[in-house]
């Protein structure tokens, strides 16, 4: 059976981004070299030219896509901070030719939306995750570590599959189905697990990344939630969170530490140094694919079955 497509699932949308990640200058170049550009609604016979600004939706437009598409990812250097990224004129090509454009919006990608205004196409489709989801710019941005955000774009981006190619609609349905119950099983069997055997447990993190995955598997983040945002935006967190984060680590209130090494400062590695210098575990997790080249249900397990090890060695 088809995915129903509806306007709440797939939607060109628009909004006034934080633009201080981008140099206006550099920007206005690529723009220009954007408008040259014309969208394509196919790169080929029976394929759909998908372009997702990070590669963690780009895996998951991959392998519901399957051989009916090809997907380019944006950002996919798992040593790149995304926070901080900066397009390429190939960048605004690549979205400029796209028949089908994935953001995550809520202000993490900020420079896509402008690339996306800069050749405005009646045939392209844009799918703002953020949107999708109902996570505006100053809320956490970090939907892919949400399981049931990420059931909701599996849903989107194979309905926006099947409007652009609707020849190819029930190949899309078998895959999207193949790799809801098949594909995502050991992701769905670990966070089961986790919330089994560690449900309650108390653990800190470094910032916002890990605040979805936290209550879906039990856990009980007690961590500052100032802290978490202050550092995902790049800002100085308070004194009073930066002492109750500290007090946290010195009295082993945590039992964990999840660590997002892909977005550190000195003062947050000074608290892994001193978390582990008390004993206590601490694992790490990635904003994009680490490796670059693993699908998004096999990174996302390897950091589970870390964390899994991390609570089951916790004193």
């Amino acid at each position: 059976m088809l995915l129903a497509v509806s306007t709440s699932a797939v939607a060109s949308v628009h909004f006034v981004r934080r633009s201080s990640l981008v140099a206006l200058g550099v920007l206005g170049a690529f723009l220009s070299l954007a408008t040259s550009c014309g969208s394509s609604t196919s790169a080929g016979s029976g394929t759909v030219n998908v372009v997702a600004t990070e590669n963690f939706w780009g895996s998951i437009a991959t392998q519901l896509a399957g051989s009916h598409a090809t997907v380019r990812s944006i950002i996919a250097n798992p040593q790149t901070d995304p926070h901080a990224y900066e397009p390429t004129a190939s960048d605004a090509r690549a979205i400029a030719g796209a028949a089908f454009v994935i953001e995550n919006g809520a202000g993490y990608d900020p420079w896509a939306q402008k690339l996306i205004d800069a050749n405005p196409s009646s045939s392209r489709a844009v799918l703002d995750v953020g949107k999708l989801n109902g996570v505006a710019e100053g809320g956490n941005p970090h939907m892919w570590y949400s399981p049931t955000f990420v059931r909701k774009v599996i849903d989107a981006v194979t309905a926006q599959l099947q409007s652009l190619d609707s020849a190819d609609g029930t190949y899309f349905a078998t895959q999207h189905d193949t790799y809801t119950s098949t594909g995502l099983k050991q992701y769905d069997d670990l966070r089961a697990e986790i919330k089994q055997k560690y449900s309650g447990t108390p653990v800190g993190a470094t910032e916002s990344i890990f605040a979805y995955m936290a209550p879906d598997l039990g856990l009980n983040l007690i961590s500052p939630p100032g802290f978490l945002k202050a550092i995902s935006e790049g800002t100085d967190p308070t004194a009073a969170d930066k002492a109750t984060m500290d007090s946290q680590i010195t009295s082993k209130r945590i039992k964990v530490l999840v660590f997002n090494s892909q977005n550190s400062t000195p003062d947050v590695q000074a608290l892994v140094d001193k978390a582990r210098a008390k004993g206590i575990l601490v694992t790490s997790v990635t904003e994009t694919l680490d490796p670059a080249n693993v699908t998004f249900q096999d990174w996302q397990s390897r950091q589970l079955q870390a964390l899994i090890d991390a609570l089951a060695g916790a004193r």
